[in-house]
Order: C-alpha cells, then sequence, then structure tokens
C-alpha cells in the first residue's frame, strides 16, 4: 500500500513547520510562510495552500495575516500524531477497496474479497503505526523500529 502524494506531502510540510518554528509549551510558535515551506519541500505552493486549508480546519495549524505572517503550529510537535495530520487531508488509512464496512463488501454480487481480512488488517496496523509516531518524533528521527541515522549522513535531504 502506498500512501498518495497527499497524505506525504502534507506530513512533510508539517515536518518542515515544526523544524523552523521555535514552538514550546504555552507560547506562540514562529510563522513559516508558504513559500519557504514549499521551496524547502520542492512541493507546489498551490498544493501547499490546498493542504493547509484542510489542516487548519482540522486544527492541527494557524493562520497568521499581514507582513510576517504564515502559519504556525496549533499543538505543541509531540502533542500531534501523523495519523491525524494524514487523516486531516483526506487521505483513508485503509487498504481494502471497500467503500464501507457493509455486509456487500468489495465483490459487488458475492461480498467479501478473499483477500479482505488481510488488507483490512493491513489498514489497521498501519493506522496504529502513524497513531504510535508523532511529529516531535519525526523530526527527531525517533521512528519506532528505525536506527537513526546521524544528520551529516542525510544532510542533502531539504530541512
Amino acid at each position: 500500500m502506498k500512501l498518495s502524494t497527499r497524505g506525504r506531502y502534507a506530513v512533510m510540510a508539517m515536518a518542515d513547520l515544526a523544524r523552523h518554528s521555535a514552538y514550546a509549551p504555552h507560547e506562540e510558535g514562529e510563522t513559516q510562510s508558504l513559500a519557504a515551506i514549499a521551496e524547502r519541500q520542492e512541493i507546489s505552493f498551490a498544493y501547499l495552500e490546498q493542504l493547509f486549508a484542510k489542516l487548519r480546519r482540522a486544527g492541527l495549524v494557524s493562520g497568521v495575516r499581514g507582513p510576517g505572517g504564515g502559519f504556525r503550529l496549533a499543538k505543541r510537535a509531540d502533542e500531534m500524531r501523523i495519523a491525524d495530520i494524514v487523516v486531516a487531508v483526506d487521505e483513508p488509512l485503509k487498504a481494502t477497496r471497500c467503500l464501507s464496512e457493509t455486509a456487500s463488501g468489495c465483490l459487488k454480487k458475492t461480498g467479501r474479497c478473499l483477500t479482505h481480512d488481510l488488507w483490512d488488517e493491513l489498514g489497521v496496523q498501519i493506522e496504529q503505526f502513524l497513531s504510535s509516531v508523532t511529529l516531535a518524533d519525526v523530526i527527531e528521527q525517533r521512528i519506532p523500529g528505525r536506527v537513526a541515522v546521524p544528520r551529516a549522513a542525510n544532510a542533502h535531504v531539504a530541512a
């Protein structure tokens, strides 16, 4: 299973925002312009506008208008789950082709396909994993089950 660009780009942009914002508890973080995020992450500005509109509606970012305006995290990075970001941009975390959990299932005539439970459980595992990782974990490279790579080794990655 592969996440679409919508989910991946939303997480990339939020990680960038978290990394470039000094955000401490009970303080408002610095704002970052979408143009700066778009340039650093090599994501279309227009696409980021669409994503950030959804992220703002979900309460994950807040916007500031005017000179020096931009976006900031609405909560601390250690309080924000990756699953919340993905779901906020309407990215389904399901691996089955079923549109709903009705008895009719994936196949119009015979109900569930033979592999339905396999793909359904994969979706559950993906959701559990993304729910266990915070935005702070991503920017501090603390991904569960992953050996940390020294920053110098991946310095070519847009920060």
